[in-house]
């Protein structure tokens, strides 16, 4: 059996949720497989502690430039639907960063001064003799972008003869589809706040989309959860379980201790999720429900007047992982901040509009790659589309055994729209139509504009929309001379993430005292380091371990950044969402108070940068 475990968004307990299944059905007898599919900020190892004896290099196909033989003609700028071939004064410059690993390049050179080489992406760690269950994580390196190929690396160790339960990344693009992908059951995780609603849609969503049978889990739960069970029932998703919201539990985590152990009712309740999750196995799924979009509306009466500054600095707000209040901060900054543009860079699960309530007054589809399709009567059969694809995208759709009925189809999923089989293809077969892989959108809200965006589920090209919403910030920020940016960014380290903060003036880290939040803080430490740009930290919850949150200061320090704030555990920042406000607006309690040192503590940071 294959159960992956989803959320959405993150920070709502996925992997926790994961690792304490694996552990108590492991105690109960089972024979259980745990892969950490999250390969951009892999967590579960943080828990498990298991001893790794392999570990495997997962390499890539990417283009090496022969300078010697290379005649500057640009085919291979012209090829690539990513941009990551530029020809300038008759060199090539290639961007590892943005380079997908298609092959286009390299085949259309003439003169063949774009060949591939394997590079090493990321690694794949064993230990299969951990107990009392098995592990398998993965992890991209810093500032790659090709996630999905570590997590295919990962799920070839799923073990046929056991329970499998894969831990995807959050969010619903490429590296979701394809832990998702062969799943038996998906259990989505999520909270009973308009956040975990929002990015609980777009879970059911994708795996609905991909024909999974669906259950979803409500972790910090109240008891009732309504804004949750409403809606499970609308779409015909079943509830499987509820996890209380527990200070305690919260705590154990905090020192990356096993819950399914320290608390024996915990482990009791995740044997009867378990057995509820397995009555799903081989039902039907609902119907796909529609997506919700953003009507463009006449633009607020209550706009912030035009500022005057000569230029902008733009902060991106990041986080490594998700659920350390990220995007709580960013909302609560956007009511303190003035003369600034806001952009929702995390395409893949917009949050920021849930407490903005903005007016759309501009809606813009997003072209992103190619759809490509083979027409089956024009298809000869001969199978060099297939061989080309560096995606296994490309599928027998005829009997193998019949060489003149034998044709092939298009993984829609699996596509990730280079163009290649277009190129490659002797008898034109190939139809490739221009992408709508999403939609942009700019909007008025009290605050001030905002740009932002909703990739579509189970889309590519996160990295260009993100790069899209910062473009139209931009000149929104020069048009009406506001002096800030203030972004709020994916999680993780991947491409996503690498297009919110590349360029940008100042990098925010939100993190939390625990062993994942410290874990993440150290990757996007480094990815900071690795574009230039100068790093702060906040840690939120702070006062949840304090051991931890020493941990953070030092680290920090040693990375060239520093803590600029602290925000208290408070519940009452729980009961502000539930409200829909942001916590400077609900105004109650002492991480609305912290808010406003966040704001001041970052003002100091912005002017040290100009001056």
């Amino acid at each position: 059996m294959r159960i992956v475990i989803a959320s959405g968004k993150g920070g709502t307990g996925k992997t926790t949720f994961a690792v304490n299944l694996a552990y108590a059905l492991g105690e109960a007898g089972r024979r259980v497989r745990l892969l950490d599919c999250d390969v951009e900020e892999p967590n579960g190892h943080l828990f498990v502690r298991p001893t790794f004896t392999k570990e495997e290099h997962v390499n890539v196909l990417k283009p090496q430039w022969n300078e010697a033989a290379c005649t500057g003609c640009g085919e291979c700028a012209e090829a690539c639907k990513y941009n990551a071939i530029a020809v300038i004064r008759g060199k090539v410059l290639v961007f590892n960063e943005l380079c997908h690993s298609c092959g286009a390049c390299s085949f259309v050179c003439p003169q063949k001064a774009l060949l591939e080489a394997p590079v090493t992406i990321g690694t794949v760690q064993t230990a299969l003799e951990h107990t009392p269950f098995s592990f398998v994580h993965g992890t991209l390196h810093i500032a790659e972008s090709l996630a999905p190929a570590v997590v295919k690396q990962v799920k070839k160790h799923v073990l046929e003869d056991a329970i499998n339960i894969v831990d995807a990344s959050p969010g619903t693009a490429c590296p979701v589809v394809v832990a998702v992908e062969g799943a038996d059951v998906a259990i989505l995780v999520t909270e009973p706040t308009p956040f975990g609603l929002n990015d609980l849609k777009l879970a059911v969503g994708l795996t609905l989309r991909l024909g999974v049978p669906t259950g979803v889990l409500v972790n910090r739960s109240d008891g009732t959860d309504t804004i949750i069970a409403d809606y499970a029932e609308a779409v015909g998703v079943p509830i499987v379980g509820r996890i209380p919201f527990r200070r305690d539990y919260a705590a154990v985590y905090s020192t990356g201790g096993m819950l399914a152990k320290a608390f024996p009712k915990l482990k009791q309740n995740l044997l009867t999720i378990f057995e509820r999750t397995s009555e799903l196995q081989g039902t039907a799924s609902p119907p796909v429900p529609a997506e919700e979009s953003f009507p463009v509306a006449i633009p607020s009466d209550t706009l912030l007047p035009p500022g005057n500054a000569p230029d902008y600095k733009e902060v991106t707000v990041i986080s490594g992982k998700g659920g350390t209040g990220k995007t709580t901060v960013v909302a609560s900054l956007a009511e303190l901040a003035r003369n600034k543009v806001l952009a929702d860079n995390d395409v893949d699960a917009a949050d920021l509009h849930l407490l903005l309530t903005p007016q759309t007054i501009e809606a813009q589809e997003f072209i992103g790659g190619a759809t490509a399709a083979i027409d089956p009567e024009a298809c000869a059969g001969c199978g060099r589309c297939a061989d080309a694809c560096h995606f296994d995208a490309i599928r027998l759709d005829g009997p193998a055994n019949d060489p003149i009925d034998i044709t092939y189809r298009i993984d829609e999923f699996a596509c990730e729209g280079c163009g290649l089989c277009a190129i490659v293809c002797p008898v034109d077969a190939v139809e490739t139509t221009p992408a709508v892989v999403g939609t942009w959108f700019v909007s008025e809200t009290s605050q001030g504009p905002m740009v932002h965006a909703k990739l579509g589920i189970a889309e590519e090209n996160s990295g260009r929309l993100v790069a899209q919403v910062r473009q139209r910030a931009a000149e929104l920020a020069q048009k009406r001379k506001h002096g800030m940016i203030l972004g709020d960014g994916p999680p993780g380290t991947g491409c996503p993430v690498i297009a919110s903060v590349s360029g940008a003036d100042l990098i925010l880290i939100v993190t939390e005292p625990t062993v994942s939040g410290v874990h993440d803080m150290e990757r996007v430490l480094q990815l900071a380091k690795h574009f230039g740009v100068p790093a702060r930290v906040v840690i939120n919850k702070a006062d949840l371990n304090n051991d931890q949150a020493e941990a953070i200061e030092q680290l920090a320090e040693q990375a060239g950044a520093r803590v600029i704030a602290r925000i208290p555990f408070d519940r009452r920042v729980n009961d502000a969402l539930m409200a829909g406000q942001t916590v400077v607006r609900y105004g109650k309690g002492p991480a609305s108070q912290a808010m406003h040192h966040v704001w001041k503590a970052l003002e100091h940071e912005l002017k040290e940068i100009q001056s």
